[in-house]
């Protein structure tokens, strides 16, 4: 096995089998909002014990370890046909030791061939900087948060919802009021405003590498993803959907230029199994900082 290999399947062990720091203290904090010997509570402290036993474990948080999706930052001329080759090959051995479930199928078919590879599995993502640095970020996307996640077209006439951030506010709120807890809440939003229908949802992803603890660069988006927190865990929602005071524990928003005619919010959608690991790598390929 080469470095780089090497490498990328530590990565991916790691992601499944560990939270990282910043949502860890997240869940506790919430844990402490929560009335003692409520369900929304016993929820919460279940969730933690999950935590620490797949750690202590090396196995999954979940047993659906999801999409595998690889976010590559790498300078000009870095090979990326070999990276695939080699992630694809790391995937599938993450997949035989148990790292990841045997989870992507053939969509006509149903077939699982068990390597969790095929066409736009592992998904892979390519971004070209000035640095010499190669960096690797991983996302492991489970199905059940993946299903409510949400794209609303602006003017929204049923939900009162205008071209403007007031509008933003309500069709993501709204996501949240849908979700209803299915998405293996508390959850993380990731959301676009802005873009085309593929670009949105795509950039409402990328927002899952923020931290949950930090501030928005933009004063009014970082307004609003406060009190789209704040005003999410005051319906009542809570963990699992079992009430109490945390639906949310984070929400991120971006912004991208659309065409006149379109206004789209994406609002993507996290579980509180919230698996976003990063690592920079050496020119050999070996693993010289992690990066959450």
């Amino acid at each position: 096995m080469n470095m780089l290999q090497d490498s990328l399947l530590e990565l991916i062990r790691r992601t499944s089998v560990e939270i990282p720091e910043d949502v860890h203290r997240a869940i506790l904090n919430s844990l402490e909002q929560e009335k003692k010997g409520s369900i929304a509570a016993s929820a919460m402290q279940i969730i933690d014990q999950n935590i620490a036993l797949a750690k202590n474990k090396s196995q999954p948080i979940c047993q659906d370890t999801g999409s595998v999706i690889f976010y590559v930052e790498c300078p000009p001329g870095y090979d990326q046909i070999v990276f695939e080759e080699t992630a694809r090959k790391a995937v599938k051995t993450a997949t035989k030791k148990g790292f990841l479930r045997q989870n992507s199928v053939d969509s006509i078919t149903g077939k699982n061939d068990g390597t969790n590879l095929g066409p736009g599995a592992p998904a892979l993502h390519f971004h070209q900087h000035r640095s010499a640095e190669v960096g690797v970020k991983l996302i492991l996307k489970g199905g059940g948060c993946e299903n409510v996640g949400a794209q609303y077209s602006l003017p929204n006439e049923k939900l009162a919802a205008g071209r403007d951030l007031e509008g933003c506010r309500k069709v993501i709120l709204d996501a949240v009021l849908q979700a209803q807890g299915k998405g293996c809440g508390p959850g993380i939003l990731g959301v676009c405003v802005g873009g085309d229908r593929a670009t949105g949802y795509e950039a409402s992803k990328q927002q899952f590498l923020r931290k949950i603890d930090d501030n928005n660069p933009n004063p009014e988006l970082d307004r609003l993803e406060k009190d789209i927190v704040a005003t999410a865990n005051k319906l009542g929602i809570g963990p699992m959907g079992f009430g109490g005071k945390t639906t949310l524990l984070g929400a991120k928003i971006c912004v991208l230029n659309r065409v006149p005619a379109s206004y789209f919010v994406s609002v993507s959608y996290m579980c509180w199994a919230y698996r976003r690991q990063g690592v920079s790598l050496e020119a050999d390929g070996k693993i010289s900082q992690w990066l959450y």
